[in-house]
């Protein structure tokens, strides 16, 4: 009977917590995300997916950046501070440059073993260094004596979120990006999955490819056919709001 109070005052206690925070307006998640252009706070869909998950969000996403400057970023410390770090629930990665990531060609073994800064073109290298970069500095966390991690066996268990581009037409990407996180086993965000449309059928309307409805600006001409190259950004565009919807589902699987 002892054992059944004691276990309801847990609970109570615990139901009694989570309301006191969200009454002070404090987020049960925090996510950062970096990337380039599709990515930018412009677009929407992670702050709306955030707003949705009851997160803080935190984007980092920079418009013509590679993968490479999140690499510099982390190894010049300003990716993300230490208290950021430690409050970061997922780090989610929106760099999806029509490039191989998976190449292991010029993999080093440890993060520590590749010379910085990386180039511009650096992909495959420079997602290889993030990756291993945050896991190890997640798992260090156990040893950082300020951190609420301290003295525990694994660290701060690191949550990386990878993301296809919005749509199919960057194939080498969207191919490479599966590999890479089958190797890691590291979720995904398949937005070229659920986006509604593939660049294997054209609109029956204009016989032409779905995306460039859905786009503004210069199309992206590859192998000779024109697709959407930007996204209509904003809140209350139908396809940010449904990468919001993408990345919320697949999100409700892996926070905890």
């Amino acid at each position: 009977m002892k054992k059944l109070f004691f276990a309801i005052a847990v609970l109570l206690q615990a139901a009694v917590s989570a309301y006191a925070q969200q009454a002070d307006g404090e987020k049960k998640y925090t996510l950062l995300l970096t990337g380039a252009s599709f990515a930018t706070p412009n677009n929407g869909w992670f702050e709306l997916g955030c707003r949705k998950l009851d997160a803080t969000p935190i984007n980092r996403a920079v418009g013509g950046e590679s993968i490479a400057a999140t690499a510099n970023k982390m190894a010049d410390g300003t990716l993300y501070s230490r208290e950021e770090l430690e409050q970061i629930d997922a780090l989610v990665i929106m760099h999806v440059h029509d490039r191989d990531v998976c190449d292991s060609t010029n993999l080093r073994e440890r993060y520590t073993d590749y010379p910085v800064p990386f180039a511009y073109t650096d992909y495959a290298e420079a997602y290889d260094y993030v990756i291993k970069r945050y896991l190890t500095e997640c798992y260090e966390l156990r040893n950082d004596t300020a951190s609420r991690y301290y003295g525990t066996a694994c660290g701060k268990p690191a949550v990386i979120i990878l993301c296809t581009h919005w749509h199919d037409s960057r194939t080498v990407y969207n191919a490479s990006i599966r590999r890479l996180a089958a190797k890691w086993g590291l979720p995904l965000v398949e937005f070229d999955r659920y986006i509604g449309f593939s660049r294997h059928q054209p609109h029956p309307a204009t016989g032409q490819q779905t995306s460039l409805i859905y786009a503004t600006g210069n199309p992206q001409v590859q192998d000779g056919v024109p697709y959407g190259w930007h996204p209509k950004g904003g809140e209350y565009s139908y396809i940010q709001r449904r990468m919001a919807a993408t990345f919320y589902n697949l999100m409700q699987n892996v926070l905890y």
